[in-house]
């Protein structure tokens, strides 16, 4: 029995750990079959950032490789030269505030001067981190049309090799809608 609750406690505690992924919307145009498809090759990434570092390059080409293991999966194959299926990404990150309310019982209140203490509830500032949104369009080549779209949410690890699982996982994730 105390196994069985290691071994529960343990996975929670993994699952904690990793940075969840949400999948904030997917649509498709009516009959549409990715299997009508066979190649497959991506928009140029442009930035509208003036800051466009190698940091960004980077992130972009471990996007473009998960996204291209996930159609491959799907029997896709990459083409440069004339692909079937052209694929759009948008990347969009802001930094956000992580913050807490203060408590009366663990926030000692202020001294304002002859005996007068006061206490206000109010937002402390606990961290900062980047939470990143991104969308894939597939768009039909020949016609020039958007067949399928889908947008993903998470928080942004500062880490490479977090980032990576947590772009493969939520691009995963992303592609289990398609």
């Amino acid at each position: 029995m105390k196994n069985i609750k290691l071994i529960l406690l343990g996975l929670l505690w993994l699952a904690a750990c990793s940075a969840p992924v949400r999948i904030l919307n997917t649509d498709s145009m009516p009959g549409f079959a990715l299997t009508n498809y066979k190649t497959f090759n991506f928009y140029e990434v442009t930035t509208e950032s003036e800051n466009n570092d190698a940091d960004y390059t980077n992130r972009i080409n471990i996007l473009k490789q998960s996204i291209q293991q996930e159609l491959a999966r799907k029997g896709l194959s990459l083409n440069p030269t004339n692909p079937d299926l052209l694929v759009n990404i948008g990347v969009v990150t802001r930094e956000k505030v992580q913050t807490r309310q203060t408590d009366f019982r663990t926030d000692a209140p202020r001294y304002i001067g002859q005996r007068r203490y006061s206490w206000k509830s109010q937002e402390v500032e606990v961290g900062r981190y980047h939470e990143g949104t991104v969308t894939v369009h597939l768009v039909d080549a020949e016609k020039n049309l958007l067949v399928w779209k889908g947008a993903a949410q998470a928080v942004v690890p500062k880490k490479e090799a977090k980032l990576q699982k947590t772009v493969e996982a939520g691009v995963a994730k992303l592609f289990t809608q398609l």
